[in-house]
């Protein structure tokens, strides 16, 4: 077991969390890595491009000039792909672009971006995020004395007051321990973690 020091918002050490060893001491594996963000970033496309067909476009269905005697190619619909405002040949139509990546792929590279941050002293683990109030730049000051940059914050139980202060700070997320992904830790510099959210991690990694 890898022992973590756990801290409040004062920056006060209040104790520490056991970590098992294969996710605090879990390798990186940008190749896996690389596979789920790819994923994530193909789930996020809305797929709503469209163009029209030849069966789609206006115009009369009339074949134009007779086949033979006029000296022209032979033509038979206004809406051929070929000619000026007609159809569009294989053009693209509306899809889902999701790629399908197997759930224990899912969970080492999940496991091996967050114990590559935590080697990396890019983690920081606290008792509970309850602040006083809703202020945003008591909050920012918070988040400058504990040296968090760009931080994705990780909870099992939303404090609202924490909520409302961090929502105005674009340098910060906020994301339930259930809804944590790999895009989002790769994303921010730092981890901010709930004791409870880091347990709760833990448990659903080594099911």
């Amino acid at each position: 077991m890898t022992t973590l020091k756990v801290y409040n918002l004062g920056n006060q050490e209040t104790g520490a969390v056991d970590l098992h060893d294969s996710i605090a001491e879990s390798k990186l594996n940008p190749f896996v890595i690389k596979d789920v963000v790819v994923a994530h970033m193909s789930e996020r496309q809305q797929g709503t491009h469209k163009a029209k067909g030849r069966s789609e476009v206006a115009g009369s269905r009339k074949k134009l000039f007779r086949q033979k005697g006029t000296g022209n190619a032979r033509v038979g619909s206004l809406q051929s792909p070929t000619r000026r405002h007609g159809g569009v040949a294989f053009g693209p139509v509306p899809r889902s672009h999701a790629l399908s990546v197997n759930k224990k792929v899912r969970k080492k590279a999940l496991i091996s971006a967050i114990g590559s941050k935590i080697r990396n002293n890019e983690v920081l683990v606290v008792e509970d995020l309850k602040l006083q109030d809703h202020k945003t730049k008591n909050l920012a000051k918070i988040l400058q004395e504990l040296k968090m940059e760009k931080t994705l914050v990780v909870f099992s139980e939303e404090d609202a007051n924490f909520a409302l202060a961090a929502r105005n700070i674009p340098t910060v997320k906020c994301v339930h321990s259930s809804g944590l992904n790999v895009y989002d830790v790769l994303n921010h510099k730092n981890l901010l973690m709930t004791k409870d959210a880091l347990l709760d991690f833990e448990g659903r990694m080594l099911k």
